[in-house]
Parts: structure tokens; sequence; C-alpha cells
């Protein structure tokens, strides 16, 4: 080890590695506990999203709304065959954040926390001699590699994280849906487009196993699409959907791409003094695609388990992490990886998918469970009316239901 390259003059109680909305939260929590924090993050990455978050985060993460650029009061569905169904938003709207400014602000709050924070590419997770983990990173610009102490390490950089495929069996090899989209200029509002709506596409064309958007950010506006399937063009059907809503010769501002996880990691910590959150853990919702909310809660757990491990010195505090995660919202994750791995294998599932989502009882627990982010209480005869029509749709029974092709 060369000594040059090691600050040795003070070991930090954590080094979060990425500073998206996990790793920036959980900077945040521990800074604000009095922790000496060093949040590391490259600079210039964007991730792509919709940029949706419901009014939950905003409550339980003390986000100010003017940090919001649209609120949604709306989702439009749309089916291979254009059919539309429109679920407006019950109890509440869907806020809409930019990510490039939604992160730098969560990273800032940290720092005004108390948090230190540098610009650096992680490259390797190394061990002292006396066993104290070490974090290597190449600084922004011109510079040698610099390497820092930590008593413990959170990996909070992504899906295809460094961190995790380094120190965590299994860690980086998480299945991933892969994300691109385009931010432009907002049209004026008229019949191709409505700055309160989020449109949805389930269209094969466009995603043959996940879905495209057309996501309002005041004024601008996310035009993406996601896919799993190796070979397909994300960009040629960024281009068709464009042109399909009219927005073709809207102003491209932007264009980000990136890997978005959908199963959590089996683990999501070493046994020792590293723990995983947000995309790193896997923590994205299956079907949706969502990851702003789950990715803070990852966080804040994070930094909840990482205090006691600091306290204690036991390593099997950031176990508790993903037991008290999983408990929380595992059956979601199982319910909506069920959902995504039988509704979006054909357009004619899709048709019947979105068919679905015109019920009454749908519409009443989906906004439910999303607003509130938990499965509401029981409401078994709207369970039973939901197992009957999906069974109709399952055999074939239902009307309006394209043949497949």
């Amino acid at each position: 080890m060369s000594l040059n390259l090691v600050e040795t003059s003070r070991t930090y109680d954590a080094v979060v590695v990425g500073g998206g909305p996990s790793g920036a939260t959980a900077a945040h929590e521990l800074a604000l506990a009095g922790k000496k924090v060093l949040l590391l993050d490259k600079s210039g990455r964007i991730k792509p999203c919709g940029g949706a978050i419901p009014p939950r985060l905003i409550e339980d993460f003390d986000i100010p709304a003017d940090l919001l650029v649209a609120r949604a009061s709306s989702a439009r569905m749309i089916a291979p065959s254009g059919r539309t169904v429109d679920m407006i938003v019950q109890g509440g709207t869907v806020g809409m954040v930019d990510r490039e400014h939604f992160d730098e602000w969560l990273r800032e709050r940290a720092v005004r926390a108390g948090a230190e924070r540098r610009d650096g590419f992680f490259t390797q997770f190394l061990r002292d001699e006396d066993g104290t983990a070490i974090v290597e990173y190449e600084p922004k610009g011109a510079g040698a590699p610099v390497r820092v102490r930590a008593r413990c390490v959170i990996g909070a950089d992504g899906a295809r994280s460094r961190v995790a495929a380094q120190t965590i069996k299994g860690g980086g090899e998480t299945r991933c849906v892969f994300a691109y989209h385009e931010i432009i200029r907002s049209p004026a509002a008229g019949k191709d487009f409505d700055p309160d709506r989020c449109e949805i596409y389930y269209q094969g064309h466009l995603s043959p196993d996940f879905y495209a958007w057309v996501f309002p950010h005041g004024d601008t506006a996310s035009v993406g699409v996601g896919s799993a399937q190796k070979g397909f063009s994300l960009r040629d059907a960024i281009r068709v959907l464009r042109k399909e809503t009219g927005l073709q010769d809207a102003e491209l501002i932007r264009k980000e791409g990136a890997p978005i996880p959908l199963k959590p990691l089996k683990k999501w910590d070493n046994g020792r003094d590293v723990i995983l959150a947000g995309d790193a853990a896997g923590c994205v919702a299956p079907a949706s695609g969502e990851g702003i909310y789950y990715a803070m809660l990852g966080g804040q757990e994070a930094a909840i388990s990482v205090k006691e491990f600091l306290a204690t010195g036991d390593a099997r505090k950031l176990a508790g992490t993903r037991k008290r995660y999983m408990k929380a919202h595992g059956q979601v994750f199982m319910i909506l990886g069920i959902m995504q791995h039988f509704w979006y294998r054909s357009d004619k599932r899709r048709e019947g998918f979105v068919a679905m989502c015109n019920d009454r009882d749908v519409q009443r627990l989906t906004w439910d469970a999303y607003l509130n982010k938990r499965l509401g209480k029981p409401d078994h005869m709207a369970h039973l009316r939901i197992f009957l029509k999906d069974t109709a749709h399952l055999l074939g029974l239902s009307p309006r239901q394209p043949k497949e092709t």
C-alpha cells in the first residue's frame, strides 16, 4: 500500500459511496446524528427517471414544495389498441421532480447537516493492516487516487454497484431493466400534451417487456422507455413514441440512460462493515419501476443500522436493514413482480391489463397503495371482484380482448 495515497489522519464513521436519493439520505441521517460522514459522488450523472414522488415521501422526508416542478392529478394508461384509461388520483396528487435538481438538493442538505462531500469515482475496497475498511477513489480531474478509512461503508452506487460486487456475494449481479429517457421542452397544453397528466404506454412496439412514458415536469417533460430485452433499441422506441405523441419537434434538453434493478438482493451486508442501499440493494418496485421513495427509505434504514453498529460494534445490526425493509414492503414487491411477469408478456395481456385499470376497485386500491406506500385494510369484496375479473381476463372471457398475435 502506498501511504502517500491514504488519509491516515482520520477515520470516518461512514463513507457513503453514491450521492443519489439513497446515499444522500443516508449521509444526511448520519450527519444529523453527529457522525463523521464522507459522501462520495461522481458529478455529472443524472439517472433517467419519470420523477414521480408520492405524498408519503414528501411528508416523511420533509421535501419543500418548491422542489416540485409539477403535480400530476391523473395517469393515462394506453393499451396496444390505442384504448386509453384515465386513472384520476384519489386522495391527493403525485409530485413530480427533475432528478438533476432534486438529487443535488438532497446532497446539499446532507452537507448542511455536517457531511463532507467529495467529487470522485469509487475504484476499490481495501483494508488497512488493522482490518479497517479503506475506500479508494479517483478524484475529479487530474490527481492520484485517494484512499480514506472508514468504520463502515454504505454502497449506494447504483444497480451495477462496484461496492456490492467487491464486498458482498451476489452483489452487482441483479437482473435489470435498462431505462432511457429524453428531457424535452414541454409543448403548450393541448390535445397531445396535458401538463397535469402522466401517460404510460403498454405497447409492445415501444417496449416488449416493460412500458414507455411521458411524464410532465413543468417547463420540461420526461419521455422514456425501459426494457430488459437485449438488442431492443430504446432510442428508436423514443423516436417512435415522440412521433406518435406529436412531440417529435420538441426541443431536446438532455438524455440519460441507466440500468434499473427490479428484484432486491438476498443479502445487503457483508456481516462486518459494509451495507447496501437503494438500487445497489435492488430496491426498485417491479412492474412500475418506482424507485425514489424506496431508495430514500433504504438510505434511511441503512443509516439506522449503521448508527446501531457504530454504538455497539455488533455487525449483526447491519442485517436489520433488510429485515425491516422487506417486512414492510416485501409483499408489495412480490405482488408487483408477479404482475410484471404475467401482464407484460404480450400485447393481448397488456390490453387486458389496461382494461383492468378501468375498474373502480383496482383504481381505489392502487392509489391507496401508491400514495401511502402500504397495502390498505383488507377489502375482501373488492379483492374478490378483482379476482373474478382477473380470472375472466386470463381465460379470455372478458369482452374487448383482441386475439393474441
